[in-house]
C-alpha cells in the first residue's frame, strides 16, 4: 500500500468540504503562501500590518515586495492585488472563492489542529499540477527511479501521519465555524526591525 494515498484522500475530502476543485496539501500555511506567490510571480503585495510574521517573509522569499496597510480583517484577507487569500483563520463549508488561490493552516491553534500543515485551494488544473510537483522536489507521482525531474522544487510535502490526523478531525468538523480571533492581537509588523525598510 502506498502511504501517500492518504494525503490524496485528505486533499479530496478538503475539496469536498471547501468547494475548491483542486487541493494541494503542504507542510505549512507559510509554504502554501510562498508557493502561490512564487507561482504568480508577485511584485508589490499589500497586506494588513497586523498579521502573522511569516506572511511578508513568504512574499519576500518569493521575490516580491511588501506594502503594509492598516486594515481590520476577520478570518481571511487578500494579498492585494493578487487573487491570493490568506485563509488561515477560516474554515467553512463551500468557502472557496472562484478564480482564487486560498491557503489554509492546520496549526494546533486552527480549526483542524493537526499540529502543522497547510493547503492550497485553486481551480486551475495547470497550477494544481505545478503545486503538486513543486512541494515534492519537482517529482511526479511515480516511483523515484522512474521519474525524470523537470524543475527544481522544494521539500514541502505533507506527511501521511499528518494527513491521517487531518482526516480524523475533518470528519467531525461542522460546516459553519466562527472565524478564529488572535488573542492577544497580532503585533503591528511595521514595528519589527526586519521590516524597517519595507
Amino acid at each position: 500500500m502506498n502511504p501517500y494515498k492518504v494525503v490524496k484522500e485528505f486533499e479530496f475530502q478538503l475539496s469536498e468540504y471547501t468547494g475548491a476543485p483542486y487541493v494541494v496539501c503542504v507542510d505549512s500555511s507559510t509554504n502554501a503562501l510562498f508557493l502561490c506567490c512564487y507561482r504568480l510571480e508577485v511584485d508589490v503585495v499589500t497586506i494588513p500590518k497586523h498579521t502573522y510574521l511569516s506572511v511578508p517573509m513568504s512574499i519576500i522569499h518569493s521575490g516580491g515586495k511588501v506594502e503594509f496597510e492598516d486594515l481590520e480583517w476577520s478570518g481571511i484577507y487578500q494579498l492585494k492585488p493578487y487573487p491570493i487569500w490568506d485563509s488561515a483563520k477560516r474554515m467553512k463549508k463551500d468557502m472557496y472563492i472562484n478564480g482564487s488561490y486560498m491557503t489554509l493552516s492546520f496549526h494546533m491553534t486552527k480549526h483542524i489542529p493537526i499540529g502543522k500543515g497547510g493547503a492550497i485551494l485553486c481551480d486551475n488544473k495547470e497550477d494544481y499540477e505545478w503545486f503538486k510537483k513543486a512541494r515534492y522536489e519537482g517529482r511526479s507521482e511515480v516511483p523515484y527511479h522512474e521519474d525524470d525531474i523537470e524543475f527544481i522544487g522544494w521539500n514541502m510535502y505533507m506527511t501521511p501521519q499528518e494527513a491521517i490526523r487531518g482526516l480524523e478531525l475533518l470528519k467531525n468538523l461542522p460546516g459553519d465555524n466562527k472565524d478564529l480571533i488572535e488573542d492577544p492581537p497580532y503585533r503591528d509588523l511595521t514595528t519589527f526591525k526586519v521590516f524597517n525598510n519595507v
